[in-house]
């Protein structure tokens, strides 16, 4: 089973930590821990496996969470997102410098925290490409995914994982990146939605939206102009909708 991204919370407000942590269990992301200064976080950086660091600026301790994400970035290669209250300019300037993935400024919702983390993962993925482009000819290797025998091999890190179909729930585009939300985690990568669409079989995953591609054998219930697939409620859009439903009278 695929790993899942694994997330740090540092912030010293308890009910916001707690509220953000919820939130990722509810993503499918692992929260690894949840500590309010810039020690506890580095002991837990040192001695555990971090994807992704979200950083309160204003922190309890001697050191803020800008001191902190220069420590992040100087010793460790994960990346980070800042959480906020409005901040004074000078503030953003210091904490710019720091090159965070992103910004969460609060109070943030849902979509916010999703966006802030897909962007941030991206990004990541993304340099990280960039570093070793020059290390191989094998095109395969540049491919998101490879459609092979009846599966899916998903990039993720250096290799591909093998799922089936029938493990890849939906597909959500955001700007030029897509989000693969399988059973297993979810993927992330700076592609956009159509090459997604073309390598799929169509019999299986439908296009419901701009933003949106569905398996529909994980479809759950619908209601209106949305699709569930479990606890999650996707749009179906206007010009879609008749089309859709014509598929899923057949089935």
């Amino acid at each position: 089973m695929a790993d899942r991204v694994k997330i740090l919370i540092v912030e010293d407000e308890f009910m916001i930590a707690e509220d953000i942590a919820m939130r990722l269990d509810d993503f499918g992301y692992e929260v690894v821990d949840n500590v309010s200064t810039a020690k506890q976080a580095l002991d837990i950086i040192e001695n555990s496996s971090v994807d992704l660091a979200l950083l309160d600026i204003n922190i309890s301790g001697p050191v803020d969470g800008i001191q902190l994400a220069s420590v992040i970035q100087e010793k460790f290669n994960i990346p980070f997102i800042y959480l906020t209250s409005l901040a004074s300019k000078a503030v953003v300037e210091r904490a710019q410098k720091t090159l965070p993935s992103a910004f969460l400024l609060k109070p943030f919702n849902d979509r916010q925290v999703q966006i802030a983390i897909d962007m941030a993962l991206n990004n990541f993925e993304k340099k990280a490409v960039a570093s070793t482009a020059q290390e191989t000819n094998d095109p395969i290797k540049n491919e998101p995914m490879v459609v092979f025998k009846g599966s899916l091999f998903l990039k993720k890190d250096s290799h591909f994982e093998r799922l089936n179909f029938d493990d890849v729930l939906y597909l959500e585009a955001a700007s030029n990146y897509t989000s693969v939300v399988t059973k297993k985690g979810r993927y992330v990568y700076s592609t956009i939605l159509k090459y997604f669409e073309e390598k799929l079989p169509g019999d299986k995953f439908v296009r419901i939206h701009r933003s949106y591609i569905v398996n529909l054998d994980s479809v759950t219930g619908f209601e209106g102009g949305y699709l569930f697939v479990n606890d999650v409620h996707i749009p179906i859009s206007k010009k879609r909708k008749d089309s859709l439903f014509n598929i899923l009278n057949t089935m």
